[in-house]
């Protein structure tokens, strides 16, 4: 992750789905949203991303107003555009339609150029135990680690 400037992380997507496969996307911004976001300030918890007429969306992502915009600021939960070859769409809908799948936001992050991008996950959703499973499981490996550490 070198170079990259992290603006909002989606903690919760990782216990409530099992994210198989990651694919990074650009998001059409306007100027002060982008203002708003190299503030730091932005919600991606509770969205998700939707294909609509033919294009990939990002939907409830909350990018606070930015106060210095006065008149020409942006609509702060408006739905988003992600900029991804109709190839990529195609196959993501074919996984949301055909196996039940999710598109969950991730992270939401400006690469070394400069340039806002959206980590989005292709997940299924986990039941109430298998959540319970994962806590499990990290903790057996982190008490592992921590043992093999101590042993050697």
């Amino acid at each position: 992750m070198s170079g990259r400037k992290l603006v909002a992380e989606n903690r919760r997507a990782r216990r409530d789905y099992e994210i198989e496969d990651t694919l990074e996307t650009g998001i059409v911004l306007q100027g002060s949203e982008v203002k708003s976001l190299r503030l730091g300030k932005a919600n991606i918890a509770e969205s998700y991303a939707s294909i609509e007429d033919g294009g990939l969306y990002l939907i409830n992502a909350d990018i606070p107003i930015y106060p210095a915009a006065n008149r020409f600021n942006h609509e702060p939960k408006r739905k988003r555009k992600l900029l991804v070859h109709a190839r990529e769409i195609s196959r993501i809908a074919a996984r949301i339609e055909r196996e039940g799948r999710t598109a969950v936001p991730l992270k939401l992050y400006f690469n070394p150029r400069g340039i806002a991008k959206l980590e989005l996950g292709i997940a299924k959703g986990r039941k109430t135990v298998d959540k319970r499973h994962a806590v499990k499981q990290r903790d057996w490996a982190r008490d592992k680690q921590r043992l093999l550490k101590e042993k050697g």
